[in-house]
C-alpha cells in the first residue's frame, strides 16, 4: 500500500514534468482546411454532468453525426457504473504523463479542427490530455492557464447556451464558419 503511494507521487510529479515541458515548446501546426468539421471535447464530468448537450453542435454547425467526440474526466471513476460518454479518471495517470486508457488514446488519435476544454478546475489529468490533443484550434475558459487555449471564452461552466452562443460568435469573426 505504501509503495502504491509513493508510485502515484512519482507518476504525478514525471507527469508535471512532462506538462511544463510540453507548455514550454511552441504549439504544433495542425495542417487543416478553415472551417469546423470535427470536435473534440474534453468534459469535467464532476462539475458539469449533462456532456450530452455538446451533440447539439451537430445541429448548430451542420456536421456529420460522428463529428463530435466527447470524453469526460471524472476523479472517482466506477467501471461498473454506465456512463453516456466514455470517461476517464486520475487511475489512468501513468509514467512520463501518459494516459493509460483506451478511450483516451481513441480520443488522441483523431485530429480536430476545434478542442472544446470543458473544465475549469485546474486539474492536470485534463490539462495532459488538451495538451496532448491534436486540433487547429484549442477553445477553453479564462481560469485555466492561457498557453493552453488559443481561445478563452469567460463564461460560466453551468451556461451551456451562453458558451455555445459566444462560441459561434467568436468562430464567425475567425472564419471559421
Amino acid at each position: 500500500m505504501f509503495l502504491k503511494g509513493l508510485q502515484d507521487k512519482f507518476k504525478v510529479k514525471s507527469g508535471l514534468k512532462y506538462l511544463q515541458d510540453e507548455m514550454q515548446k511552441p504549439a504544433s501546426v495542425v495542417e487543416r482546411s478553415k472551417g469546423v468539421s470535427s470536435i473534440g471535447c474534453i468534459v469535467d464530468v464532476d462539475n458539469f454532468g449533462n456532456a450530452e448537450v455538446f451533440y447539439e453542435l451537430i445541429d448548430e454547425y451542420e456536421l456529420r453525426p460522428n463529428a463530435i467526440k466527447i470524453i469526460g474526466y471524472k476523479r472517482e471513476y466506477d467501471k461498473n457504473s454506465p456512463y453516456a460518454i466514455q470517461i476517464f479518471s486520475d487511475k489512468d495517470l501513468g509514467w512520463k504523463g501518459d494516459i493509460e486508457n483506451g478511450y483516451v488514446l481513441e480520443f488522441l488519435g483523431r485530429e480536430y479542427d476545434l478542442l472544446l476544454n470543458y473544465y475549469q478546475e485546474d486539474n492536470l489529468m485534463m490539462k495532459l490530455l488538451s495538451v496532448k490533443t491534436q486540433a487547429r484550434l484549442k477553445v477553453g475558459f479564462g481560469t485555466l492557464d492561457p498557453k493552453i487555449n488559443d481561445l478563452i471564452l469567460n463564461t460560466s461552466l453551468n451556461d451551456f447556451d451562453l458558451f455555445k452562443s459566444e462560441l459561434k460568435k467568436y468562430l464567425k469573426v475567425l472564419k471559421e464558419l
